[in-house]
């Protein structure tokens, strides 16, 4: 045979095999291919416009797949993330044919659940084409959040398969302030109160609730500054008062003069050149640290004043008496005049720490973040001025306590000087009566 002839022959060999291999794949038995999951997703529940899912929020879950051609779907089953609630009486089953999936035909469907797993028998099995979608409603995701997968399984004329690549659905985490501020927009009575303007600005109970973890902190930074900064400022007062009884008259006019600016010009002022003149001149201090210094350097000056009536409260004779058992100047009054000096003006310290503590609030002006400017930024965020009364509250947790403390001291010092009064009284008299016997 030449080999033109044998190259005819297997050629025609060739298209005999190729035709009867095509013959045998269309004519020969079909078997069902498995569903192919073309998304997984949840309806956005957040009150912004954004698309986040929030937990512990009904939202609807949509489940769809593609199905083949005499595929035979039977039933359906998908199981979802554990603590997941869902109301299944509303399950919707669609079926998507045609020209770009436009012809929408609902499926007849009775639907079962157990714990997590929703189960859809269907009455006649689906052999046509097209996209199954599904959408559960009433599905309230764990408060918790993260990524949620739904698991499930099918059951066609083939037998039961498993499903694979169902997309996870990310839930955002709620704390429990939010679940609380959700919980109350549901009630009648929080509507109603609501649809009054002056209360819905200045109390709205859902930003009441949501503001105050955040404005926590914020209440913590205020009540940080100022316990660093009172300490600071008594040995800083405490030097300024000795230095304007000094006899040098270079250390009362440097006292003097520093007491009578700081006193005389208003803190926000001095805030401003420290935060705004200092980076000027190429000294950069974290903003923390340096409201820190502000405030005990301005404290400074006015605990100096309340030092210096202190010191001058006591009564001379006291000094007089240590001097006489030969102490020192400075040995008299660290260990005669101060103490006592201290016991004397303890109710005017803790007036001072309650001025310290509301200033603190002028440090917003600058950026600082502590009490009113973390405030602020939910303001800007809600345009509600209900964070502002939730600061208030929480500035009236530490002035109110203190002012009834200032009040109980104040009435304690009283009464003891009215006691060394009548005791000094009685002596005096005593001693007269001795003296003219």
């Amino acid at each position: 045979m030449s080999r033109s002839a044998e190259r005819r022959s297997w050629k025609l060999r060739s298209i005999i095999m190729f035709f009867a291999l095509a013959v045998l794949l269309c004519g020969g038995p079909r078997t069902a291919c498995a569903l192919t999951v073309e998304r997984c997703t949840a309806r956005s529940n957040a009150d912004d416009e954004t698309s986040d899912v929030m937990g512990g929020s009904e939202t609807r879950v949509t489940w769809e797949a593609t199905l083949g051609v005499d595929e035979g779907l039977r039933s359906l089953s998908l199981t979802l993330p554990e603590n997941t609630a869902y109301r299944s009486a509303d399950t919707r089953v669609v079926l998507l044919t045609g020209r770009d999936f436009m012809t929408r035909t609902e499926i007849g469907v009775e639907v079962g659940s157990k714990d997590q797993t929703l189960t859809l028998s269907f009455p006649e099995p689906i052999n046509r084409a097209g996209k199954l979608n599904i959408q559960i409603y009433g599905v309230i995701f764990p408060a918790a959040g993260g990524q949620m997968q739904l698991t499930g399984s099918e059951t066609n004329s083939a037998g039961s398969k498993a499903l694979s690549d169902i997309p996870a659905i990310t839930v955002v985490g709620v704390s429990p302030f939010e679940q609380a501020a959700q919980f109350l927009s549901a009630q009648p009575w929080v509507r109603s109160w609501n649809s009054n303007k002056f209360l819905r600005l200045f109390a709205n109970p859902m930003i009441l609730v949501t503001s105050f973890p955040v404005v926590l902190q914020g209440f913590l930074m205020s009540l940080a500054i100022a316990a660093i900064s009172f300490p600071l400022a008594i040995p800083c007062g405490l030097l300024l008062a000795i230095m304007r009884r000094a006899r040098s008259a270079v250390l009362r006019g440097i006292a003097t003069t520093y007491v009578n600016i700081v006193r005389g010009t208003p803190m926000f002022l001095q805030i401003y050149i420290a935060f705004f003149g200092l980076p000027l001149a190429g000294v950069q201090v974290a903003p923390f640290a340096l409201g820190i210094i502000v405030m005990f350097m301005n404290s400074g000056a006015y605990l100096c004043e309340i030092f210096r009536a202190g010191i001058a409260s006591i009564d001379i004779g006291q000094g007089e008496a240590a001097r006489s058992l030969g102490m020192t100047r400075s040995q008299t009054m660290v260990d005669v005049i101060v103490p006592q000096m201290f016991r004397a003006v303890i109710p005017n310290l803790t007036n001072e720490f309650i001025l310290l503590y509301k200033d603190t609030s002028l440090l917003a002006a600058v950026g600082t973040m502590e009490l009113v400017m973390y405030a602020k930024t939910i303001v800007a965020n809600t345009g509600s001025i209900t964070p502002y009364i939730v600061a208030a509250a929480f500035y009236l947790v530490i002035t109110l306590p203190l002012s009834k403390i200032t009040r109980h001291l104040e009435r304690r010092v009283s009464s003891g000087r009215t006691r060394r009064h009548r005791s000094n009284t009685t002596a005096s008299g005593d001693s007269a009566r001795v003296a003219a016997s």
